[in-house]
């Protein structure tokens, strides 16, 4: 088996590098691409130097079974062709496809077998965010069909990427140090601030990102679920973390919740708020779980559950993801 990388030099790049040796995933041969400027670099691997491949229209992804694409959007519009001419399986971080009717939105925990119908020979990760509350959500349906959902994220520095999350760390350096901190990465400083900003805004005042966590939720879901997100950047820098606010179908219990939560894949319960154990970025960062807590009823809603989470997303709101769908597929042959 062959796998692929696209966009080995980002950081959701290096975090495939790290999962699928972490979890051996069986792959004989990996191939590496990226950017004209990242075209040469080498990466270990399994003990093993691999050179970064520049991404072209050629044969190169000739024998390749499952490619990785994480290179932004334009990139994989462009090359989604040349990725699977020969069969391989694309793999796709970007938005590029992720409403595409005829490619599957996939959260492995949630819509496995949706990923095994791919006509196009692309399957989409959904946004990190969306990831992270379907993860959550998904249980809960089980329970009494969700109606409803309010959401606030709270967005660290690195779902911008790595310069982003260092102009955080330099501004911090530099106000402490008396000096005027520089903006470039962000809309405005960070440090010391939240931004409730994260990408552009619609015609309804909504954020792409606050729409996507409408849209993405309702394909992987298969559900009619209306959900209505604000999200905000904050200065940590890594782990997302989000509070949702539940609306369901049957009145449930809080014990109800949390015991299907202790359960659910891919979630971990932290729940024990009155010894304060509840999840934070500064904990579930580098880690696979989504992690949950503060479980309560919503005192404005008479069927609601409100709940807080936080977890990586790099890992599983991204590349771990990603590779959970290849794993999924080869198991599924």
């Amino acid at each position: 088996m062959t796998a692929a990388i696209v966009g080995t030099s980002g950081a959701v790049g290096q975090e495939l590098l790290r999962i699928l040796e972490e979890r051996n995933f069986p792959a004989d041969e990996l191939r590496l691409f990226g950017s004209s400027r990242s075209a040469g670099r080498t990466y270990l691997f399994r003990g093993k130097n691999f050179t970064v491949r520049e991404l072209r229209h050629d044969d190169a992804f000739r024998g390749v079974d499952y490619a990785f694409v994480s290179a932004g959007s334009d990139v994989s519009k462009e090359f989604a062709g040349t990725i699977t001419k020969y069969g391989a399986v694309m793999i796709d971080n970007s938005k590029a496809f992720r409403m595409d009717p005829d490619v599957p939105l996939v959260v492995p925990e949630c819509n496995a077998e949706d990923a095994l119908d791919h006509p196009r020979g692309i399957i989409a990760n959904p946004n990190c965010t969306t990831i992270m509350m379907v993860l959550v959500l998904k249980p809960i349906d089980e329970l009494s069909r969700i109606r409803r959902v309010h959401v606030a994220s709270y967005q660290s520095a690195s779902g911008a990427g790595a310069q982003a999350m260092a102009e955080v760390q330099r501004q911090y350096a530099d106000i402490a140090a008396g000096r005027k901190p520089k903006v470039e990465r962000f809309s405005d400083q960070l440090a010391y601030n939240v931004i409730p900003q994260i990408d552009v805004f619609l015609d309804n005042d909504y954020t792409k990102e606050e729409q996507k966590m409408f849209d993405e939720s309702r394909k992987i879901l298969h559900s009619d679920l209306r959900c209505s997100a604000t999200c905000v950047r904050i200065s940590t820098l890594r782990s997302h973390s989000e509070a949702v606010w539940i609306e369901t179908e049957k009145p449930l219990s809080v014990e109800q919740v949390r015991e299907t939560l202790a359960k659910a894949p891919g979630v971990v319960l932290q729940d024990d708020p009155s010894k304060k154990v509840y999840p934070m970025p500064l904990y579930t960062a580098g880690k696979d779980d989504i992690y949950v807590g503060r479980i309560r009823r919503d005192l404005a809603c008479e069927n609601g559950i409100s709940l807080w989470l936080s977890g990586d997303q790099i890992r599983k709101g991204a590349a771990l993801n990603a590779v959970q769908i290849a794993e999924y597929l080869i198991k599924n042959k």
